[in-house]
């Protein structure tokens, strides 16, 4: 029942986290290497406004989606436009871009991990099993964040234009849609889901300045795993991600918590490169 509660709460934090990452992917067609740094960034922020500053900690976690929100926009127009259609130097200049962002933290804050107070502090029980209030509020904030965006999607002319730029983007152009302010907007909004996730990430591990590897190698197994790019999907294999990593913790060792999801993106690139779902749109 232990396993059974972890990989459901910890399933939706890493719903959350590979979100952002999915979109850019959907709508972009691109892989956001320096998709992780918009985690340590918002991580770093929220510590700085909340744990240094004492600012209330909604108040933090809201400035650190907006500064998520900016470097997203940033990313956008001084080096994704400027680079479109060449997906490989996107891919590329986006990763140099996450070591550039780490060296900057480790020259502000230092190379020392740091502990994230927890947002809500304390343990309950949950079908008997132990579980602590913080992960439980990262995992209820996830869902809610989540069934908002799938309604926003689903329901919105923007959303509605997501959709039509992740099908096809000559034929949104064609039908009226400016494709690059949706681009752009996609990525600023995965900069602050991104920078949202890395507060709650945080706090469930600690804070560091190489803790963008592990949210982006999760992120990089939902997109190659599903091979879906959609809200749905991303749920999906974010929970066959959340439970694999839970019971390599738990049964085998905890050593061993990452070592599982690399091994199946590898094998999904043999079998199936097209992903377990296939293709489809937001």
């Amino acid at each position: 029942m232990q396993i059974i509660i972890q990989g459901l709460l910890l399933s939706g934090l890493y719903a959350l986290i590979a979100m952002g990452f999915t979109l850019i992917f959907s709508v972009g067609r691109v892989l956001n290497l320096a998709y992780g740094a918009y985690l340590l960034i918002g991580g770093y922020v929220y510590f700085t406004i909340s744990q240094t500053l004492g600012v209330p900690k909604l108040i933090g976690l809201f400035i650190a989606a907006i500064v998520g929100c900016m470097v997203g926009l940033l990313k956008y127009r001084l080096l994704v436009k400027p680079l479109k259609g060449n997906h490989v130097a996107v891919e590329i200049s986006t990763l140099i871009l996450a070591v550039v962002l780490q060296a900057g933290v480790v020259f502000i804050y230092g190379d020392s991990s740091k502990i994230l107070l927890p947002i809500v502090a304390g343990v309950t029980q949950v079908a008997g099993a132990s579980v602590t209030y913080n992960l439980l509020a990262a995992t209820m904030a996830s869902w809610t964040i989540l069934i908002g965006l799938y309604f926003f999607v689903r329901k919105t002319h923007v959303g509605r234009a997501m959709q039509a730029v992740s099908m096809d983007t000559r034929g949104a152009s064609i039908s009226g849609v400016d494709p690059d302010k949706i681009n752009m907007f996609t990525w600023g909004l995965s900069g602050a889901l991104g920078a949202t996730a890395g507060v709650f990430f945080a706090s469930y591990t600690q804070l560091s300045p190489s803790m963008w590897v592990a949210p982006l190698i999760i992120s990089v197994a939902v997109v190659i795993v599903g091979g879906i790019g959609s809200i749905i999907g991303t749920l999906i294999v974010a929970h066959i991600v959340g439970f694999m990593e839970v019971l390599a913790v738990a049964v085998i060792a905890p050593e061993l918590r990452g070592v599982f999801t690399m091994l199946l993106i590898i094998g999904v690139l043999v079998v199936r490169p097209q992903g377990l779902f296939g293709r489809e749109e937001l």
